[in-house]
């Protein structure tokens, strides 16, 4: 899919906006970040076409951007339900395609995902279906909401007038002053993998199950789906500092036998699951213990990045060498990427770093997969 726009929004997580920035300057030096459009979310002129930016990113990811998607089209709105009519008919009107959506490929499936920054009096879903019901009319492709191979992004937000202007034509200069807002509808047509999530926004979501035994098994989910991290049939793994117990369920619900290191209690759901070993001590007294050895360990401890690194590298023997390591590298308020980078260079005495994200679920921290080096 070849696509022209140089205009792009971003995601990360509110508290890494400078990081996000700093990977934006990297990937595109001359990027301008126009205007926040809601805490976390950014849009920029990237000075040079959107499949290059996501190019950048697709062989060197970026660890703070969550989610891109290209601006082609800006269009007005009034807010309330007339929009759902007015909207599909001015981003593709029925006498002439679209310039911005000429790359789309009616032999591929497709989806429409929004997010609705501002106030409307309607849904992300009313909008998705209504745009979708018009793409699906006109070129006969198939809708595939959870697994698209083409997607049209909308993003509601309120922007100066005079900022369309410049959405409209970039070689137009960028206003200097803003003048009133605007509702509008930001438009743009890419392929899933460019916009390094498959979920509008990066947010990644899951349904709440009865069982659950807490939040933070969103991010463990998370990490197997955006790594794409395939487990052994009966693995071991080893969770450290597993208390209540969260991840050490969903390691069991993968059909791994798994021993949980915690001085603290398990959940009770959990203590009656024969394919649990609970070592009620510290990650670093079991390390003193000889461990066993594992296809997988996994870390979510509540602790320094660099004190947590270092514990990882001293583990790196209990891993086979086909193994896996998940852990999440905690980082502080002030100093972010010193702690980040002087914590992956430990990491990087014992393992490769295969991926490293902010993902969704993760709030002051990152979650990194790392394989052993013997392994490489």
């Amino acid at each position: 899919m070849t696509t022209v726009a140089q205009h792009l929004i971003l995601t990360c997580h509110e508290d890494s906006v400078d990081l996000a920035r700093a990977e934006l300057a990297a990937a595109a030096p001359d990027a301008a970040v126009l205007l926040d459009l809601a805490p976390g979310v950014l849009l920029a002129d990237a000075h040079q076409p959107f499949d290059q930016v996501a190019q950048a990113w697709a062989v060197n990811p970026p660890i703070f951007v969550r989610h891109i998607c290209p601006v082609h089209a800006a269009q007005p709105l009034a807010g309330d339900a007339r929009d759902l009519e007015r909207l599909p008919a001015s981003l593709l009107p029925e006498d002439a395609p679209a310039a911005w959506f000429a790359a789309f490929d009616p032999t591929l499936t497709f989806s429409v995902q929004s997010r609705l920054l501002a106030p409307t009096a309607y849904k992300p879903f009313d909008i998705n279906r209504a745009v979708a019901e018009r793409v699906a009319g006109q070129t006969g492709a198939s809708v595939d909401v959870r697994a698209p191979q083409q997607i049209v992004s909308l993003v509601v937000a309120q922007l100066p007038a005079t900022l369309l202007r410049h959405l409209d034509d970039p070689t137009a200069p960028i206003p200097a002053r803003q003048s009133h807002p605007l509702l509008c509808a930001l438009a743009g047509l890419s392929l899933p993998a460019q916009n390094l999530s498959d979920w509008a926004g990066g947010m990644h979501r899951f349904a709440r199950e009865p069982e659950q035994v807490s939040r933070a098994e969103f991010k463990l989910l998370e990490a197997f789906a955006v790594f794409g991290i395939d487990l052994p049939p009966r693995g071991r793994a080893l969770d450290l500092g597993a208390s209540p117990g969260g991840w050490t369920r969903v390691l069991r619900q993968r059909g791994q036998y798994v021993t949980a290191v915690d001085p603290g209690d398990l959940d009770p759901r959990l203590t009656s699951d024969s394919g649990i070993r609970h070592m009620r001590m510290t990650a670093e007294a079991y390390l003193r213990a000889d461990p066993d050895r594992y296809d997988l360990i996994v870390n979510d401890m509540r602790m320094d990045g660099r004190d947590s690194a270092r514990l990882m590298v001293a583990y790196a023997p209990a891993l086979y060498r086909h193994g896996h390591v998940i852990m999440t590298l905690k980082l502080p308020e002030q100093g972010r990427r010193p702690v980040l980078d002087q914590a992956l260079a430990l990491l990087r005495q014992a393992y490769v770093v295969a991926g490293a994200r902010q993902l969704f679920h993760n709030r002051s921290e990152i979650t990194l997969w790392l394989r052993p080096l013997s392994s490489a």
